[in-house]
């Protein structure tokens, strides 16, 4: 279905709204075969009053399982990852043994069923709960342990739950694939071949060095403390990535265009699983292999969301590229209204 044209002044009004929910700032990055535009919205530094400028890095969150899931990929295609393998075999003792086999490729669909993770050590349950342990540092395998406590919580493969454990996991595979740190992997497979100089794994750094959009969050009492310095770990291997739109559009043009991965590879990220596995709530599967799919006014559109502390960010795209789009956002409260933004913003890139 072709794509209509690009409705600027509804793109204008969409991104200029910085009440529902409230935001600091926004950014909208639209390209492709039918129009390009760039606007933004609000400020980057609310101490400074400085605006955003399309070169500003801010943290992707989730858009970091894209990356990852493309590097799981190209090791099936080079063979050495069959995506049927048990993730037990290849990270033997790391999940408990009575845990039934989970593939690699439920865990890029997030189809594994892996048990709830247990409440983390520290009360987080208000705002200035988060400000004081925004420093605390986690292992992948914390994380992991976080999940081998409990019941499965379905047949691996039955049922479709989006969780971040899966991508952990993943990346450990990687690690234990190339025996060097994900991130690496990451920088040697796709940022440095597509010139992505703007992307970037934090590590142990909770900081952001380059020009940046500062990230905010609204205390209990209405201020906004800025959030924008925070360990990542706690995101390890699934949504601790920064970047900036120009550098996500280029990732999603390359990897949409096959410069990534080999046909039969790319097509996992655009097959869901089949029709009998649904979302827990029964609607139907939403998540590919490293994907996600939404249909807006006609117009079904693939890519991933994510979101951290202060920061919320979009990359999406029709599948023959006529429309792609890189969103990124500043809410001041990490909940399901930041949702308003993102289907705002939908809405008028696809709006007849």
């Amino acid at each position: 279905m072709p794509v209509p044209p690009l409705n600027v002044p509804a793109l204008r009004a969409a991104v200029g709204d910085l009440a529902h929910p409230q935001l600091t700032g926004c950014q909208l990055r639209v390209s492709g075969a039918a129009g390009r535009w760039y606007g933004t919205a609000g400020v980057a530094d609310r101490d400074t009053g400085r605006e955003i400028h399309e070169r500003d890095t801010f943290r992707i969150g989730s858009i970091t399982k894209v990356f990852v899931a493309t590097v799981v990929l190209q090791l099936a295609a080079e063979h050495r990852l069959p995506l049927e393998t048990p993730v037990q075999r290849c990270l033997p003792g790391l999940l408990p043994a009575r845990f039934p086999p989970v593939t690699v490729l439920q865990l890029l669909q997030h189809t594994s069923g892996l048990p709830d993770e247990q409440a983390p050590p520290h009360d987080l349950s208000t705002p200035e709960s988060i400000a004081r342990h925004r420093y605390d540092r986690w292992t992948p395998h914390q994380l992991v342990a976080l999940v081998s406590h409990g019941s499965m919580k379905f047949t691996p493969g039955t049922k479709q739950e989006y969780r971040g454990i899966n991508y952990v996991l993943l990346a450990l595979l990687i690690e234990e694939l190339t025996g060097r740190p994900y991130g690496e992997a990451i920088a040697r497979r796709i940022l440095r071949p597509l010139g992505l100089r703007h992307t970037s794994l934090p590590g142990n750094d909770p900081r952001l060095h380059e020009p940046h959009v500062h990230g905010y969050m609204k205390m209990t009492d209405g201020s906004l403390l800025d959030i924008t310095a925070f360990d990542q770990s706690p995101a390890w291997g699934e949504g601790e990535m920064i970047s900036h739109t120009g550098d996500l559009d280029r990732f999603l043009t390359a990897l949409f265009s096959g410069e990534l991965l080999p046909p039969r590879q790319l097509e996992r990220m655009f097959t869901l699983p089949p029709d009998e596995v649904r979302m827990l709530d029964g609607s139907p599967a939403r998540y590919s292999a490293g994907l996600q799919t939404v249909t807006v006014n006609g117009i079904t559109l693939w890519g991933k969301t994510g979101e951290r502390y202060g920061y919320c960010s979009a990359l999406f795209a029709t599948r023959d590229q006529q429309r792609r789009v890189v969103i990124s956002f500043n809410p001041t409260r990490r909940d399901a209204t930041q949702a308003q933004a993102t289907q705002r913003m939908a809405e008028a890139l696809t709006k007849p």
